[in-house]
C-alpha cells in the first residue's frame, strides 16, 4: 500500500491494503456501493475525519457490488458498514450514516487518541438521559457500547441488566448481573440491580388473582395475629415482590421494633436489601433508614 491515507480496494487486495498495513497503521474499512444514499453522504465525512488523524488511520473503500467477497465473510448485511482493523484484525466497526462528530469519535478510539474509560462514562450518562426520556431501546444500545469500551464499567453493566428487567427479560438481566466478578461485583449499582432481582426471586408466576390471594392469605395472618412475626416477613416478602416497597418496609421496621433478633434478624436483613435495591438516595431508603436508626440506636 502507498502512503495515501485514503484508497480503493478489492478483495483480492484486501490482505495487503488492509490485513498487512494495520498491523502498523490503523485501517479503517468503509463498504460502499454506488447505489447508497447514506454511503454517498458517508463517505465525504469519513475521509475529512481519516485526513484529519494526520496519518494516524488510513482508510480503504470497498465497492461490494465489485467486491462482495470480503463483506460476505464479514457478515456485512447492509451499507455502509464501516469496520476498524488494527493489528491484522476488525476492532470496532458500525453500520449505517453516522454524524461526524461520531466519526471523530471513532477514529479516536482506532488511533488511541481517546480514553476508553472517558467515553464509555459519556455513553452511560447518555443512556440515562434516553431512559430518562422514555427510550429503553437507545439507552440499551449505549449501555452496551460503554461495556465493550469498558468491560469494568459497573454502571454500565448494572444499567443494560436493569433495562433488561425492566422490559421483562429478567432471565437476561440475571444473566449479566452473574457475569460480574472481582471488584465489577462489588460496584454500588451492580449490587443495587442484584437486591432488585432478589426481591423479584419470591414474585409469584401466576396470573393477578394468584397474586391477590397470596397477599390476601399473608395480610389475614398479620390481622390475626399483628405479632405473628413470621407472617409479617412473608407479607412484606409479598408486597416487596409487586413493588409495593414502602408498605414492605413499614412491616419490617414494626418487626424489627417489636424483636429486631427473631429468626436471625431476618426483617432487618431484608429491608437492608430493599434500601440497596431502592439506591441510597431513594425517598423509601432515606425515609427507612431515619426510622431503623431510632429503633437500632435508641
Amino acid at each position: 500500500m502507498t502512503d495515501t491515507l485514503v484508497k480503493d480496494s478489492s478483495d483480492v487486495a484486501f490482505m495487503a491494503d488492509v490485513i498487512e498495513t494495520s498491523k502498523d497503521t490503523p485501517v479503517v474499512v468503509d463498504f460502499w456501493a454506488p447505489w447508497c444514499g447514506p454511503c454517498k453522504q458517508l463517505m465525504p465525512a469519513l475521509e475529512r475525519q481519516v485526513k484529519a488523524a494526520a496519518g494516524k488511520v488510513k482508510l480503504v473503500k470497498i465497492n461490494i457490488d465489485e467486491n462482495p467477497g470480503v463483506a460476505g465473510q464479514l457478515g456485512v448485511r447492509s451499507i455502509p458498514a464501516v469496520f476498524g482493523f488494527k493489528d491484522g484484525q476488525p476492532v470496532d466497526g458500525f453500520m449505517g450514516a453516522q454524524p461526524e462528530s461520531e466519526l471523530s469519535k471513532f477514529i479516536a478510539r482506532l488511533s488511541g487518541d481517546s480514553d476508553p474509560k472517558e467515553e464509555a462514562q459519556t455513553l452511560v450518562a447518555r443512556a440515562h438521559d434516553s431512559l430518562t426520556a422514555g427510550d429503553p431501546g437507545g439507552a440499551a444500545q449505549d449501555f452496551a457500547q460503554a461495556l465493550q469500551l469498558d468491560p469494568e464499567n459497573g454502571s454500565a453493566l448494572a444499567g443494560l441488566a436493569r433495562v433488561y428487567l425492566e422490559m421483562g427479560n429478567r432471565d437476561m438481566a440475571v444473566e449479566m448481573v452473574e457475569s460480574a466478578t472481582g471488584p465489577l461485583a462489588e460496584h454500588p449499582e451492580v449490587a443495587s440491580i442484584r437486591s432488585e432481582l432478589s426481591l423479584g426471586e419470591g414474585a409469584p408466576q401466576a396470573d393477578a388473582a394468584e397474586e391477590d390471594t397470596e397477599l390476601r392469605d399473608a395480610q389475614a395472618a398479620v390481622d390475626a395475629d399483628a405479632t405473628d412475626l413470621d407472617a409479617r416477613l412473608v407479607l412484606a416478602k409479598a408486597l416487596a415482590a409487586r413493588g409495593q416497597r414502602g408498605e414492605a418496609v413499614d412491616h419490617l421496621i414494626y418487626s424489627i421494633g417489636r424483636d429486631r433478633m427473631h429468626d436471625d434478624e431476618a426483617a432487618r436483613r431484608f429491608l437492608l436489601t430493599i434500601f440497596e435495591a431502592e439506591g441510597p438516595e431513594s425517598d423509601v431508603a432515606i425515609d427507612g433508614r431515619r426510622r431503623l436508626s431510632s429503633i437500632l440506636f435508641a
